[in-house]
């Protein structure tokens, strides 16, 4: 069964090749992904590594965790399932919009609630 790694701590130089070649001197790299910002595309200084198998993945940790690679030393572990994400509001209730003056006047001042 395949195991996920977590890479942290990556230089912004290191590549996806880079951290096949290394990875691979351990046991059999089924895939390697380096995050990357959505915006500008650049390295977010993280990445994952998926091993072939449990004991490849434990010899992957115990060689790299802490090793020093584009002079930082690496932080290896196996990934954990990513969190639930809460919605995107604050809160309970999500906004309901609006956005208008609190009173309403129009753009000539006059109170139009007020009678003629």
């Amino acid at each position: 069964m395949s195991v996920k790694l977590y890479v942290g701590n990556l230089s912004f130089a290191t590549t996806e090749l880079d951290l096949q070649d290394l990875f691979a001197q351990v046991g059999t790299v089924l895939d390697v992904k380096i995050i990357q910002d959505k915006f500008t595309g650049k390295s977010r200084g993280f990445g994952f590594v998926t091993m072939e198998s449990q004991e490849e993945a434990n010899g992957a940790i115990s060689r790299f965790n802490g090793f020093s690679l584009d002079n930082r030393p690496l932080t290896v572990n196996e990934a954990r399932p990513p969190e639930a994400r809460q919605d995107r509001f604050f809160g309970n209730e999500p906004s309901r919009g609006g956005g208008g003056h609190k009173d309403s006047r129009g753009r000539g001042g006059r109170d139009f609630r007020r009678n003629r």
